[in-house]
């Protein structure tokens, strides 16, 4: 009874150091990631390709793909601060000294881990994909909008055709605009094309689809910068055509908003590889799980950092070749279809060997100590 209650306290005292340690690094993360990617739709935003209301939409629908990612590398190092510090502080040799073997300290871990890999496994198979759908759909929405529906009033705007249009006003609904003035770039002849007009507006036309913008009570000036011999013509109403947006959703996004009882039933080297990745997330947890603990042991004179950028820089090699061998499971490139598994596998043992090294390398070093029999 002593020692089912000292496991108890022992596993109670490790899951706190560890979930402690995971979410101040998750949190330091997240808000990397998270201002990273907030600069960049901003950026977009100034440049009108996305509203500036949408801008937290966005963030919250890719706040479950960020956390996928985020969880497994917070939870490694949580690992590694929280029993590095047992292990410089000497309360995991006290722990042994009572009775806590390795292989009771690698279960502990693994209870854990399963916790961890739990949530991974919600965000990765189920939220994930809803946030990422959302998110492309917004994306898509934004980006197949009109120039003239980006238009900011009382701002200068670049054409992608070349030119500036202006607007003094812009109704709510981004459809009129008032006080509108238009430049475009001259031809061979370096001839000028400059509009004005009382008010504009996008009109669709419900026969061939197509958008229109349609300006009325205004002026189209013709004639080349420095010469006199302009051509006015003025008009009550003129339509000119609206291209669409040209934005194409990456295949890796379109792959990544599915949902997953779609990915099981499709059969194309991109959902099989988009389905490989999602199963693959929870079972990275415990991976990396069984990397941090044997990556965790110090000495207290070297410090609970010693061996903290050797365990990054393997983890990242790891989520590398995890993020390769998806690309090649995309592209129909991999030598054999299961080349995801097989780098977890690899990793897998790679796991087990470091935690037997220690035994492993006494047994080895006693075998070549044992003295050599005298021949007679």
């Amino acid at each position: 009874m002593f020692f089912c209650g000292f496991n108890v306290i022992v596993f109670r005292y490790l899951a706190k150091e560890v979930f402690g340690s995971m979410l101040a690094v998750c949190i330091v993360l997240l808000l990397i990631i998270l201002s990273g990617r907030f600069v960049r739709y901003l950026d977009e935003a100034a440049s009108g390709g996305l509203e500036a209301s949408v801008l937290f939409s966005l963030m919250s629908f890719r706040l479950p793909s960020y956390l996928e990612l985020v969880l497994p590398l917070a939870f490694f190092i949580g690992i590694l601060l929280a029993y590095g510090r047992l292990y410089v502080d000497s309360e995991m040799t006290v722990l042994k000294a009572c009775g806590m073997s390795e292989a009771t300290l690698v279960r502990y871990t693994l209870v854990i881990a399963l916790v961890v890999a739990s949530v991974v496994g919600a965000f990765s198979l189920y939220l994930g994909p809803i946030g990422a759908q959302a998110s492309v759909a917004l994306i898509e929405e934004q980006k197949s909008r009109t120039e003239f529906e980006t238009l900011k009033p009382a701002y200068f705007h670049k054409l992608s055709g070349g030119g500036v249009s202006y607007a003094e006003a812009v109704s709510d609904d981004k459809k009129r605009l008032q006080n509108v003035f238009l430049a475009r770039p001259g031809d061979a002849e370096r001839r000028v094309s400059i509009m004005t007009a009382t008010t504009g507006e996008t009109v669709l036309d419900k026969i061939s689809g197509r958008r229109y913008l349609v300006l009325n009570d205004g002026y189209q000036y013709h004639g080349t910068p420095g010469q006199s011999d302009y051509e006015v013509v003025s008009f009550s109403s003129y339509a000119q055509y609206l291209p669409e947006g040209d934005y194409q959703t990456k295949e890796r996004d379109i792959m990544d908003a599915m949902p997953t009882q779609e990915l099981l039933l499709s059969s194309t080297p991109q959902a099989r590889a988009a389905l490989q990745w999602r199963l693959s997330m929870p079972f990275l947890v415990l991976v990396v799980a069984l990397l941090a603990v044997p990556l965790s042991r110090t000495q207290p004179r070297k410090g609970r950092y010693a061996k903290m950028i050797p365990a990054i820089l393997l983890y990242v090699v790891y989520l590398v070749l995890c993020n390769a061998a998806r690309g090649l499971l995309d592209e129909g490139r991999a030598p054999v279809p299961w080349l995801l598994w097989g780098v977890h596998g690899a990793f897998l043992c790679l796991g087990i060997v470091m935690l037997a090294w220690p035994k492993l390398a006494s047994s080895i070093s006693a075998v070549l100590r044992r003295p050599q029999p005298i021949a007679a």
